[in-house]
């Protein structure tokens, strides 16, 4: 091997080794057959990507709430996800959202390798049941819709580790991805 191809498979091995993901989530209790879905997934990612899940509690919410507690409910959990991503050095910051850009798989395994080859880890964050504070909306670095249709919160992650496995599949060469 020549010097540059062995920095080359050094800086693809690096790269792959290095990213990680925490996936910022509102809520905590699962239903059996979400959390039987979401294991599956996450189970075939980590070789290719280390990932973790970070559960924020979700704020309590009273039986009728009105728009200000809405509000006040987005303020609390956003505080949650801020303090938890401002934990880590060198991570970008996506947040899942009904009114963000919607992209094919490949553009999003396109966008992880471009983390990758930043040194970047991503924290992709999940809201809770009435949304994301705007704060956490002006400090996203993607905001990101998954469809335009409305999916319930816990079926979003195991839609989420299907799409980051098949995009990370992608990346890799690997036979599970059969689009385009």
């Amino acid at each position: 091997l020549t010097l540059e191809i062995f920095c080359y498979i050094f800086l693809i091995i690096d790269m792959v080794c290095i990213m990680k993901i925490r996936i910022l989530t509102v809520g905590q209790k699962m239903p059996t057959w979400i959390q039987t879905g979401f294991d599956d997934y996450f189970k075939r990612i980590q070789p290719m990507l280390t990932t973790k899940i970070v559960e924020l509690p979700a704020a309590k919410r009273a039986k009728n709430p009105s728009d200000a507690n809405l509000a006040q409910y987005r303020e609390q959990e956003g505080q949650d996800i801020l303090s938890t991503h401002a934990s880590a050095d060198r991570e970008q910051l996506w947040v899942l959202d009904v009114k963000g850009k919607m992209i094919s798989t490949e553009a999003l395994a396109q966008k992880l390798a471009e983390a990758m080859q930043q040194g970047d880890d991503v924290a992709l964050v999940i809201g809770g049941a009435d949304g994301v504070s705007p704060e956490v909306l002006a400090k996203a670095d993607m905001k990101w819709s998954l469809s335009a249709l409305t999916l319930p919160h816990p079926l979003v992650r195991v839609v989420l580790m299907e799409q980051l496995y098949r995009a990370m599949s992608i990346n890799h060469n690997h036979p599970y991805h059969r689009g385009n």
